[in-house]
């Protein structure tokens, strides 16, 4: 815009003047708008096809949403509160059974069947609609990103078709379901169930039971401090620094495993193509590894022991560690480490195994 002095400004007519400021004060196409509802009840459900989504610990006698609706059809959408399965609901109700959500990338496309109250993705029945997501082309311009603040001691569990989700310092049981997007989680205490069919998932600092599950995409894990820790993934690696649990299973369809710092009685790592590193901080009551396609190396510390039996279909077997063997072959060894009280079971169809001292 030019500058122009005082005084220069040409005349305008009252009229023109009220229709200019109409024009600054109204929303453009894809602005967001803002509608904040509670939803009671101590079991809480949330549906939306397309958005953004963050779970942050709030207060009060009720789970607080704000959805901010997007897109140049954004007025079109629809929020209702009501029953689904037992549960409260907030569902964002799309009326087409074609939404373009332009963060998905112009080639990208996703089908997901709706019931007619606009809930999806939770196993129920009922007779349902087949709505096409996709980043460009026919269909309604909309979307809503939420903002679920979660009081403590509630369970939450949101159905994305796609979109991806944060997750904050939330104590209680949250379950987060997407199709496709990437999911991070960071604090809190509870339960969280993290599902995406394709996307990163990244949980740090939490406490309580966790399961991951990931079609495609890869998962990292940081200062865990749980019971029941359980990783599975179709294709993607596994990182895991600081891993505390009873129970730790990770299971890949390929993609290879590093961890370290974990101190679990039960630890149980399968993968069906992928090397595989762990370093163990203490005793083991049972340990198995199972690759199909990879070698495997662990780190175990002083003191440790179990009765140890490896099996490499072709690869190499390397002791970095004082073991008594019972039986030794070409690719099979077994023996027993220290007390022997614990069990460590190796199985790989190809690579090399190391076990040696931290």
């Amino acid at each position: 815009m030019r500058n122009r002095r005082a005084g220069t400004w040409p005349t305008r007519s009252p009229l023109l003047l009220v229709a200019f400021a109409l024009m600054i004060c109204l929303p453009s196409a894809g602005a967001q708008e803002v509608e904040r509802l509670s939803v009671s009840g101590s079991e809480v459900s949330v549906y939306n096809l397309a958005g953004t989504l963050q779970v942050l610990p709030g207060s009060g006698s009720g789970v607080a949403v704000e959805v901010m609706r997007g897109g140049e059809d954004a007025r079109m959408l629809e929020v209702d509160v009501l029953e689904v399965n037992g549960r409260q609901a907030l569902i964002v109700r799309y009326p087409s059974d074609e939404v373009v959500y332009p963060e998905m990338g112009r080639r990208s496309r996703t089908t997901v069947r709706v019931r007619e109250d606009g809930s999806f993705g939770d196993g129920s029945g009922g007779r349902r609609n087949e709505v096409e997501i996709r980043g460009s082309g026919d269909g309604i311009e909309a979307w809503a990103d939420l903002i679920v603040r979660v009081p403590a001691g509630r369970d939450l569990a949101v159905h994305l078709a796609v979109g991806g989700a944060e997750v904050g310092a939330v104590d209680g049981d949250v379950s987060i379901d997407t199709g496709s997007g990437e999911v991070h989680a960071r604090g809190g205490s509870g339960t969280l169930n993290l599902d995406t069919g394709s996307g990163t998932v990244t949980v740090e600092d939490f406490q309580g039971d966790l399961l991951v599950d990931t079609g495609s995409g890869a998962v990292e894990l940081s200062g865990i401090r749980g019971g029941e820790i359980e990783v599975d993934t179709g294709s993607g690696s596994v990182r895991g620094d600081g891993v505390s649990a009873a129970h730790f299973r990770v299971d890949t369809g390929s993609g290879q495993m590093i961890l370290s710092r974990v101190a679990c009685p039960e630890v149980f790592l399968d993968t069906g193509s992928g090397s595989v590193e762990l370093e163990l901080l203490e005793d083991v009551d049972e340990l198995v590894v199972d690759t199909g396609s990879g070698g495997v190396t662990i780190r175990v510390p002083a003191g440790l022991g179990a009765e140890v039996e490896v099996d490499t279909g072709a690869g190499g077997i390397d002791l970095d560690l004082e073991l008594e063997v019972r039986t030794i072959k070409r690719n099979y060894m077994r023996g027993v480490l220290g007390d022997g009280r614990g069990s460590i079971s190796i199985d790989t169809g190809s690579g090399a195994v190391r076990l040696i001292r931290g």
